[in-house]
């Protein structure tokens, strides 16, 4: 039986395929089988995969999403550990043996991710563990920064999904990712719940990952990620966290509108809230589930919240910096109200 079972996902053309499952299949000191599920190519990529017995490929015949086409892999899985791996990233020949070791020495640590760095500027770093800021927003933690800069372990918000790994008990006991995300704030969803059943989120800056990453800013993107965003909020943060970012949230959701408008995802951004509100039941029975499970409260992962907005990718205008810094002092006394 496997150690480690490894879901990867493909579709479109998937120029890196081949080289991600190769990747994999030669790590070193992994016992490990991979699970592909072709959730639609448009390239011969997947029939000319390997003549290698641990791979196993599933077709469902329709695009499952990043949540769903995950899910099933994972439901195939025979290892003790499960993780994903982008099919555009690239592990060094020791990374999964790292990530399976540390939580062998940890059962601490819930979830463990790798050093993301991008795959034409190796030192350089594209994601080492997402923040999560009050407002709900998430994005790749440190990009840009030397590599040579970070820890050995880093606790973190959220691991990146382009490579991670879990015990295959706790996910099962998660319920894996909600399908109803289909792409954009699982991982952060996934990591958060494990802060909240009392366990760690780590990444190793020893172990590497070169992806080969292009940011996109796409209507359909913009969409998946500010609706997520609020099923995150509605689902993961208790009322009393709800309550205490209310008044900033709402300001923010405004002038996101207009911002929505005039860079042309209004539609999208209207979109989001209709599947809100037109799925207000699973949103309850969902923020049920989650409260109903989790053992830590909210006052315990205060720490864990940013109030600073930083991304590489989209950094704030200059006239914003006044706002940003009333927020933070905002959050320096609502943070006390949702520690108490």
């Amino acid at each position: 039986m496997p150690k480690l079972t490894i879901v990867m996902l493909a579709y479109g053309e998937e120029p890196y395929l081949g080289d991600a499952l190769a990747a994999v299949l030669a790590s070193e000191g992994a016992e490990l089988e991979l699970v592909l599920v072709d959730n639609g190519t448009t390239s011969d990529v997947v029939r000319s995969l390997p003549a290698d017995d641990r791979i196993t490929l599933l077709t469902p015949g329709t695009n499952l999403g990043f949540t769903g086409g995950v899910n099933l892999g994972a439901r195939h899985a025979r290892g003790t550990y499960v993780g994903t791996v982008n099919s555009d990233a690239i592990v060094e020949p020791g990374t999964l043996a790292l990530l399976v070791e540390h939580l062998d020495r940890h059962p601490d640590v819930g979830v463990v991710g790798a050093t993301i760095v991008l795959a034409d500027d190796p030192g350089t770093i594209n994601s080492a563990g997402n923040p999560l800021h009050v407002l709900g927003l998430s994005w790749a933690g440190q990009m840009g920064k030397p590599v040579a800069s970070l820890p050995a372990v880093a606790d973190v918000a959220s691991v990146s999904g382009a490579t991670m790994v879990l015990r295959r008990s706790l996910w099962e006991a998660l319920g894996g990712f909600p399908d109803q995300f289909f792409a954009y704030f699982e991982d952060m969803e996934l990591s958060w719940r494990a802060h909240q059943a009392g366990l760690g989120v780590q990444v190793l800056g020893g172990a590497r990952v070169r992806h080969h990453y292009e940011f996109s800013r796409s209507p359909l993107k913009m969409y998946l990620v500010e609706r997520n965003r609020w099923l995150f909020l509605l689902t993961c943060f208790e009322k009393r966290t709800l309550a205490a970012v209310a008044l900033p949230l709402l300001a923010f959701e405004l002038a996101l509108s207009v911002v929505a408008l005039a860079q042309g995802w209004g539609r999208q951004k209207a979109a989001g809230w209709r599947w809100v509100l037109t799925h207000a039941r699973w949103i309850r029975e969902r923020r049920t589930l989650v409260q109903r499970t989790r053992t830590v409260p909210d006052a315990a992962l205060v720490r864990l919240f940013t109030a600073t907005f930083d991304p590489a990718q989209t950094p704030l205008p200059s006239a914003a910096a006044p706002l940003e810094g009333l927020l933070r002092g905002y959050w320096r006394l609502a943070s006390r109200f949702v520690a108490r």
